[in-house]
C-alpha cells in the first residue's frame, strides 16, 4: 500500500488536549469487521464485548518523565534533552534527543536544575540525536529519583501545550509497572480498576507483555513506497504466564483482545513455527500495515490517530483498510476525539 492512501483531513479542534474527566466515559467506537456495522458507545460498555475466558493483553510498560530542560556549559543556552532510551546503565550512557540541535556539540557539558545533574555529550546519532554521559557521583537510586524530579511528562508535542501536573497520573495506565516508556500506551489510559474487576467477575482473563514505547511511533512516514519504511527498534517481553494463559484462550477458541498496537505488535512478533505464541525477549521492528495475515488476536483495541501515521496503519491491517477509512470518515463527522487523550475504538 501507498503513503497516500492513509491521508485525511483531521479538523485541530478534534485533537484531544485533555483526557476525559473519568477515564472510562470517553467515547467507543465498535466495529464489526464480519458485518461492517458500527457502533457507538461508551467506553465502561466494552465490558459487554467480552465473556468467560477470553484474553486481555496489556501493555504494564510505564512512562518515565523523559523531557529534560538544562543550560549548556558556558554560554548557559536553554536546551531540551528528550531521554530515549539507557544504553548502559553502568555508565550512564543514554539516546537522546536534543533541541536546539546545532548548538550542542560532542563534549559540551549540560546542566539540569540548579546543577545536581550534568551530562556531557560524547557522540553523535543523527541529526538530532546524541549520545549523552551523565556524570553521576552516588547511588544509582539517587540518579533516577533526580531524573524523576527534574523531568517532566512527555506529553505528545501534538498537544501543542506545556505538561501539566495532572498529567503526571493521567498519561499512565492503571497497568504501570515496569519503567522505560517515553510515550503512554495510549489504548490502555481508558481502562479503570472498575472495569478490570468487572471483566474478572465474568472470567475474563488479563495478561500483560511488555512494550517501551519509543518515539519511532510517532515518527512521521517519508517514503510513499510503504515497504520502504523502517520503524525504529523498541524492547519488548512476552513471558512465560502470558504464554500459557494465550495459548489455551486459542486452544478454546476465544476472543484474545490485544489493548493497542504495542500489545499487538509484540503478540504477532512472538508467534511459533505451530502459530501458537511463544515466550520473547528483544527488540522489535516490525511494522504492520495492510495486508497482515494475524496470527495470535481476534480482537483489538485503538485510539484515533494522525493521518499517514503506523499506528493508522496497523489499525486499517487489523480491521481492514476500507472500513478503517469509513469508520475514520464517521468518527469525524460524529466528533469523536483524537489522538493520545482522545476516544477509543473496538475491533471485532
Amino acid at each position: 500500500m501507498k503513503l497516500s492512501q492513509f491521508q485525511f483531513d483531521l479538523p485541530t479542534d478534534l485533537i484531544a488536549q485533555y483526557p476525559a474527566e473519568n477515564r472510562d466515559e470517553s467515547r467507543l467506537m465498535v466495529l464489526h469487521r464480519a458485518t461492517g456495522k458500527i457502533e457507538h458507545k461508551m467506553f465502561k460498555d466494552i465490558v459487554d464485548y467480552f465473556d468467560e475466558g477470553d484474553v486481555l493483553v496489556m501493555n504494564n510498560t510505564k512512562v518515565f518523565p523523559a523531557r529534560l530542560y538544562g543550560n549548556k556549559e558556558k554560554t548557559g543556552a536553554k536546551i531540551e534533552v528528550f531521554l530515549l532510551r539507557e544504553l548502559n546503565k553502568e555508565s550512564h550512557l543514554w539516546d537522546v534527543l536534543v533541541d536546539p540541535a546545532r548548538k550542542i556539540r560532542v563534549g559540551n557539558k549540560l546542566y539540569f536544575g540548579d546543577g545536581s545533574l550534568v551530562a556531557e555529550v560524547i557522540d553523535n546519532t543523527t541529526s538530532r540525536g546524541r549520545t549523552i554521559r551523565f556524570l553521576v557521583d552516588g547511588e544509582d537510586e539517587e540518579f533516577y529519583k533526580t531524573i524523576e524530579e527534574l523531568g517532566e511528562t512527555p506529553i505528545p508535542r501534538d498537544l501543542e501545550r506545556e505538561a501539566e501536573a495532572s498529567d503526571r497520573d493521567r498519561y499512565q495506565t492503571i497497568f504501570a509497572e515496569k519503567k522505560g516508556a517515553v510515550a503512554a500506551p495510549s489504548a490502555g489510559l481508558h481502562f479503570t480498576p472498575q472495569i478490570a474487576k468487572r471483566l474478572e467477575i465474568k472470567s475474563v482473563e488479563m495478561t500483560p507483555i511488555t512494550l517501551h514505547v519509543g518515539l519511532g511511533a510517532f515518527r512521521d512516514v517519508d517514503v510513499e513506497d510503504l515497504t520502504k519504511h523502517k520503524m525504529d527498534s523498541e524492547h519488548y517481553e512476552v513471558d512465560g504466564e502470558t504464554v500459557t494463559v494465550v495459548n489455551k484462550a486459542l486452544e478454546e477458541k476465544k476472543n484474545i483482545c490485544a489493548i493497542g498496537t504495542t500489545a499487538l505488535r509484540s503478540l504477532e512478533t512472538s508467534v511459533s513455527a505451530s502459530n501458537t505464541l511463544k515466550a520473547n525477549e528483544g527488540w522489535t521492528d516490525k511494522f504492520i500495515f495492510p495486508p497482515y495475515d494475524f496470527k495470535i488476536v481476534s480482537s483489538m483495541v485503538t485510539g484515533f490517530h494522525k493521518p499517514k501515521s503506523t499506528l493508522l496503519m496497523m489499525a486499517a491491517a487489523f480491521g481492514g483498510y476500507d472500513l478503517m477509512m469509513q469508520a475514520y470518515e464517521e468518527a469525524i463527522k460524529e466528533k469523536y476525539r483524537f489522538l493520545s487523550y482522545g476516544d477509543a475504538m473496538l475491533i471485532l
